[in-house]
């Protein structure tokens, strides 16, 4: 709810709009994960690990970058929730974690590269 008498009156009813405006915590988590997926390498990274499972060899492979870079990538997607590990011997596999947060961002990310580069 807006808190404070807004200083012009224009006749729309803003008011009423703010009863349904998410609160300054929810909007931190919100920025939080866009933060997380600000980088075009782990955007590109989280993309992948959508669509598969792979080990760090891999994903090096695809994305062209170094094992180490990609592994400080994966470390803050883990450590944002969006995506998951598990180990096979000395080799450990990623994904994308099973999540309604996971599920919309990845929605969210293949409609925006619709829109953003349309087939032509």
């Amino acid at each position: 709810m807006l808190q404070n008498q807004l200083p012009h009156n224009h006749g729309q009813k803003i008011e009423e709009k703010f009863d349904h405006m998410p609160s300054l915590e929810q909007f931190q988590v919100v920025s939080e994960v866009f933060k997380t997926i600000n980088d075009i390498n782990r955007l590109r990274i989280f993309w992948i690990l959508c669509h598969c499972e792979e080990c760090v060899i891999n994903i090096s492979a695809l994305v062209n970058m170094s094992s180490p870079a990609v592994s400080h990538h994966l470390k803050q997607l883990k450590a944002s929730k969006l995506i998951t590990s598990r180990r096979i011997g000395k080799e450990v596999y990623y994904k994308a974690a099973d999540s309604n947060l996971v599920n919309h961002l990845h929605t969210i990310i293949e409609e925006l590269v619709e829109v953003s580069c349309p087939s032509n």
